[in-house]
């Protein structure tokens, strides 16, 4: 209030010019009636000076309350503007170390050398791995504070098939393409998969810090026994779901190969049981099996798998690798090569999650190995997230790196899941198809019938010989 330039002949207090005011513009509505009761425009002549100067000062007033108003609202912006600067001045340093936290590859040994490097194209051949990996990071941490509420609105408004673009010469509604696409987690125990879902919910379905999907944490040994169904944009309209799946054991790769296949080859649904040869063992009684078959009922929709995500826990394979363990390695790569994965002659997507377990430059070279054994570029298609911070939460604006990392991931994945879409079948389809198990059916009866004649002529063949022998024998 001191600060402010008042005009000339102004109240040195509002409250005292607020309380001048009503006072003139009581008197003047005073004023105003008594001249409008009388009937004769003689009786209004003599009140108008009286009139006249009130209606002055209320206007006068109300002109500088209006000038009051804006060097208030000037003040009140200067202030703030003031304070922002001062809390920008203490809190520089929190800032940059918020800023160095999710861009935790600018302390790397060769970051200045991928810092010199000009914004255009250089020469590819002067690009090791080493720095093509750091300009990959770069190019997140340069689109991820613009660039990410875009490619939320792109996920918001998507419908299956959004992304189908005319090839073949077939147009879309000649193009089997399902309600909602699918986009399945796979990957070993401990691998984040639980962890990844409450992160999308967290960026895509905004809905703050609630897990949505159970975890396993060090105390725990919570695995995910069923399949379960996510939609992870908490939308009606939703175009895609995410599936969570099972964590498999990497001694058991076989075994986990099977399952996948037959995931790939059936379908999966929501509540869906992911056995294991041990589970019945450790099943309590036949009343917790009832349960779990009621619990996967078959009234839910069975999906057709589009597009696959691998989620590899980075740490532990790195850490294994160090100890001379090539087991979790190998089994990742087994797990990423299963041909039944690849949708559209592409490789599934790889997730790296627990990243932060490791230093900087460990966690650079477990990348870079890690892509080298599974024969990938480790710039295209693989994805470095964070999925809880050091507090033990999702991830959210305090790190837009992985925030949009994990957002175009699933930009990606829809992107393959409406390339993998075949054209609908028609008469001339359904009629080949019925002809060709026809035949099918056919050549199986026949070589059922040829099996058991050639039985029937060895049977035969061998009564006639033991029928001659008989003969020969008799005196």
């Amino acid at each position: 209030m001191d600060g402010w330039n008042y005009p000339k002949n102004e109240p040195s207090s509002c409250m005292e010019g607020t309380r001048k005011l009503n006072k003139d513009c009581t008197c003047l509505d005073v004023a105003l009636k008594h001249c409008f009761t009388h009937a004769s425009f003689d009786h209004l002549q003599p009140l108008f000076p009286t009139v006249r100067p009130l209606a002055n000062r209320v206007i006068w007033f109300n002109n500088h309350r209006c000038t009051l108003s804006c060097h208030r609202r000037v003040d009140e912006c200067r202030w703030k503007q003031e304070m922002k600067s001062q809390v920008s001045c203490v809190d520089e340093d929190d800032c940059e170390s918020c800023r160095l936290a999710y861009c935790w590859w600018r302390t790397a040994a060769e970051f200045d050398k991928c810092a010199k490097l000009k914004l255009g194209f250089p020469n590819v051949s002067i690009l090791t791995p080493r720095l093509r990996l750091l300009r990959e990071l770069e190019r997140l941490a340069l689109v991820a504070p613009d660039g990410l509420n875009e490619l939320q609105h792109k996920l918001l408004e998507y419908r299956s098939g959004d992304f189908w673009v005319p090839t073949g010469g077939i147009t879309r509604e000649d193009m089997d393409i399902p309600p909602v696409n699918t986009i399945l987690l796979v990957g070993f125990s401990g691998s984040g998969k639980s962890s990844l879902i409450n992160l999308m919910y967290s960026i895509l379905g905004r809905s703050g810090l609630i897990p949505f999907a159970q975890t396993s944490s060090g105390s725990s040994n919570y695995t995910t026994m069923y399949m379960e169904e996510h939609n992870v944009l908490r939308s009606t309209r939703s175009g895609f779901c995410i599936y969570d799946s099972r964590g498999f054991d990497y001694h058991s790769t076989r075994e986990a190969l099977e399952e996948m296949s037959s995931w790939m080859s059936e379908g999966i649904h929501h509540n869906q049981p992911c056995f294991r040869y041990n589970d019945r063992a450790t099943t309590a009684d036949d009343a917790a099996m009832e349960n779990i078959t009621l619990r996967s009922s078959s009234n839910f929709l069975q999906r057709e798998v589009n597009c696959v995500m691998v989620v590899a826990n980075i740490a532990q394979i790195y850490k294994a690798l160090k100890a001379g363990d090539l087991k979790p390695l190998e089994a990742t790569r087994q797990l990423f090569s299963f041909p039944a994965l690849r949708k559209s002659n592409e490789n599934p997507l790889l997730i790296l999650t627990h990243g932060d377990l490791l230093s900087t430059e460990e966690r650079i070279d477990g990348r870079m190995k890690i892509c080298e054994h599974l024969e990938i570029s480790e710039t295209n298609g693989v994805y470095d997230i964070l999925c809880l911070n050091k507090y033990g939460f999702p991830v959210e604006e305090s790190d837009p790196v992985s925030a949009y990392a994990l957002t175009e991931a699933v930009y990606r994945a829809l992107l393959i899941s409406d390339r993998s879409h075949f054209p609908k079948m028609k008469f001339k389809d359904w009629a080949m198809l019925i002809l060709l198990w026809l035949m099918r059916f056919m050549g199986f009866c026949f070589a059922f019938l040829a099996d058991v004649c050639s039985n029937l002529g060895k049977r035969q063949k061998l009564r006639n010989e033991f029928d001659s022998r008989h003969y020969k024998l008799k005196p």
